[in-house]
């Protein structure tokens, strides 16, 4: 069992940053995939980026690439998304996710295991 707590939503004006957490309990965290989604009022969760067990792969969709990026401190139990040059379409709730499944590339919402309950970005233009 995995509990995801993220942290680190907020408003903030277009073109600025900003940095999410996402903190795990329990002893396994290191053999799990992380992942973020994002879901936007009306539309359905979408896959943001994505990072192995590792952390030597990293995935992103095309939405966000060149802009936000994903790590993770397997010490610290702890994943983060650090999110600059910030677009209006960005304003969403972002989840934290955890999967024991191998993806390469975009990581499917139903494959994941556990969910966080989000945090709100609000980017204002």
């Amino acid at each position: 069992q995995v509990q995801l707590v993220e942290s680190g939503g907020g408003l903030v004006q277009a073109g600025g940053s900003l940095r999410l957490s996402c903190a795990a309990s329990g002893r396994t965290f290191r053999t799990y995939n992380m992942g973020w989604f994002h879901q936007a009022p009306g539309k359905e969760r979408e896959f943001v980026a994505g990072i192995s067990w590792s952390g030597g792969y990293a995935y992103y969709a095309d939405s966000v690439k060149g802009r936000f990026t994903i790590s993770r401190d397997n010490a610290k139990n702890t994943v983060y998304l650090q999110m600059n040059s910030l677009k209006p379409e960005d304003t969403a709730v972002y989840y934290c996710a955890a999967t024991s499944k191998y993806y390469s590339g975009t990581y499917p919402a139903y494959g994941m295991d556990y969910w966080g309950k989000g945090t709100l970005v609000t980017v204002s233009s």
